[in-house]
């Protein structure tokens, strides 16, 4: 693993905290004081917000998976979330386990059950309710709602804030990732009011979860004994897991989050493991096969399907309320699953962010739902009747239809419990993050602060009664549309930072390419010259050696020559001067 560290400063709040928190101060002593204005005036923000943006919703969510397989298929998937060199700081189980505890868990816990058995007794349009297609409808739907929609939803914001933090030194703020559109002014009230909306579609989508987690809790605790099953206890488990967040946000996120998800994940195998093993594992498998068949075949008729011809509002009550929490959660997540991606490329975030959680959503909704639709169609039934009163118990319904209930009863509110602490945890350090102009560090106080106020909103909004929970999630609904908008501006962004890096990275390429082919080609000529330079060499000494052997020879010869010429002329006056 890569041992460069990074240095970041701890900043005071900024101004975004101040306002943020005021804002949702007094969305409180509004729920507080007057809930039923609060719950009016919602649910007519929401209708109008259905009637006139349900298609919206429906396509832009349509459009972001689209567009993150496109990331992970295009030449964009090879860049790094951080600098060239840089490697993941977690493990592939250690950054599974916190990507699914960080908050999601407890939507998979709390509707496993609850959604398929919902969509069975009413169905989408098309179908008959209490049959075997509402079924199939009901798996496919409730899977439908919780893998590959959300989890492109999260991984926009979560890649976008990783790759302008890692790779360009930004801060870790939503604003930043406008910095190609925006330049300096992300520094101003334009990045501030970015920033403000992230943060406060954060908190309320946050506290919703705070919400459904307690009653969720509480529900399985009156089953388990005689604690009432009401709102005093809601408020008592609150602030039992507030108080033990801020143990686990003292440690900080590698000593924290990371260990509290690590339990948790294997806490969630094991109880997995025995409700496929002891429950009606066949039934389970089958339902399985048929809902990832289904989910395949009907994703896109799903996911562009509205109801124009109808008086139907399943749609505006269901798949669209879900795309805009899941909407409503992007910064939250995003920051979040930023946070601890730093090393990873875009094809590996791809993989990990969206296949990975996406086929655990498809097995748990089979496993939990499969269970509970046995059970309602074939066994003992009562399911349906507490789904459509008090959906907390319908797990615990559930597993008192299975052996070792007692035991697995207790399990799950453990399992519950510790994805409230880390929801808690996650959530005050992306808030605390988002409102301390970016650091990665954010005080105790800072975190301490956003965790309090966030189990205030949701303990005043549940002692208000009257739908006041139900007006906090409606508010989390609308306060996705304007962020919706934003992440649609964001990905237009990041596109521009991805092809000015990847231009710079194939100029570079290119530039080490003509590098090496410049000495390759050096090489080759070089060797070609040397021996061309031989050749020329060797024949230019071999005509001057061959020369100077010549003259050598031809003045031996010739001395050789002249001797015996000498000897010859000698031997010729002797003989003559003895005839004489």
């Amino acid at each position: 693993m890569n041992k460069q560290h990074y240095t970041y400063r701890t900043d005071k709040p900024s101004t975004v905290f101040y306002i943020s928190s005021i804002l949702v101060a007094i969305f409180v002593l509004w729920g507080a004081i007057s809930p039923g204005s609060l719950s009016n005036v919602a649910n007519k923000a929401l209708g109008w917000m259905i009637t006139n943006f349900g298609w919206f919703y429906m396509l832009i969510t349509a459009f972001f998976v689209l567009f993150v397989i496109f990331l992970a298929i295009s030449p964009y998937g090879k860049l790094r979330l951080g600098k060239p060199d840089d490697r993941p700081e977690y493990s592939w189980f250690s950054w599974i386990g916190m990507l699914f505890a960080a908050g999601i868990g407890v939507g998979f816990v709390f509707w496993g059950v609850a959604e398929p058995v919902l969509y069975y007794l009413e169905p989408p349009v098309g179908y008959t309710p209490e049959t075997r297609e509402s079924a199939i409808a009901g798996l496919r739907y409730g899977s439908y709602h919780w893998a590959l929609h959300p989890w492109a939803i999260f991984s926009i914001v979560g890649l976008t804030l990783a790759y302008v933090q890692y790779r360009k030194g930004k801060p870790a703020l939503i604003s930043s990732a406008f910095y190609p559109i925006l330049g300096d002014r992300i520094n101003g009230w334009a990045g501030k009011t970015i920033d403000i909306l992230a943060v406060l579609a954060t908190s309320t989508g946050v506290a919703t979860t705070f919400g459904l987690s307690a009653m969720q809790i509480t529900g399985g605790l009156s089953h388990l004994t005689d604690i009432p099953n009401n709102v005093w206890t809601q408020i008592v488990i609150i602030a039992i897991v507030t108080f033990l967040f801020i143990f686990s946000a003292a440690k900080g996120v590698n000593k924290g989050i990371k260990r509290l998800s690590n339990i948790n994940l294997g806490v969630a195998g094991l109880f997995f493991l025995f409700v496929l093993i002891v429950g009606p594992t066949l039934f389970i498998a089958e339902s399985f096969v048929t809902t990832l068949g289904g989910y395949i075949s009907n994703v896109i008729p799903m996911s562009l399907t509205l109801t124009p011809f109808s008086e139907s509002e399943w749609l505006g009550t269901n798949t669209i309320f879900f795309w805009a929490w899941h909407i409503s959660w992007a910064p939250f997540m995003g920051l979040f699953i930023a946070r601890i991606s730093r090393g990873r490329t875009i094809r590996e975030f791809m993989g990990g962010v969206l296949i990975v959680p996406s086929l655990l959503a498809l097995i748990w909704f089979s496993t939990f739902g499969g269970t509970a639709l046995n059970l309602e169609m074939y066994g003992p039934g009562g399911i349906a009747e507490l789904v459509t009163g008090k959906v907390e118990l319908a797990l615990f319904a559930t597993l008192a239809e299975l052996p070792l209930s007692t035991i697995t009863s207790i399990l799950a509110v453990l399992l519950i419990l510790i994805f409230f602490i880390t929801s808690a945890d996650s959530a005050s350090y992306v808030l605390g993050a988002m409102t301390s102009r970016g650091s990665l560090n954010p005080s105790m106080g800072v975190k301490l602060v956003w965790g309090l106020l966030i189990a205030g909103t949701a303990s005043v909004l549940l002692l208000s009664g009257g739908g006041g929970l139900t007006a906090l999630q409606t508010a989390s609904i609308i306060t996705a549309l304007p962020f919706a908008f934003i992440m649609l501006v964001m990905i237009i962004s990041i596109l521009i930072t991805f092809n000015q890096d990847h231009q710079s990275v194939q100029a570079k390429k290119r530039k080490r390419q003509l590098k090496s082919m410049k000495k390759e080609f050096k090489e080759e000529f070089y060797d070609d010259m040397k021996d061309d330079v031989y050749d020329e060499v060797k024949e230019e000494v071999y005509d001057d050696v061959k020369e100077e052997v010549y003259d050598e020879i031809k003045e031996e010869v010739k001395e050789e020559l002249i001797e015996e010429f000498d000897l010859n002329e000698q031997s010729n006056t002797n003989d003559t001067k003895n005839k004489e």
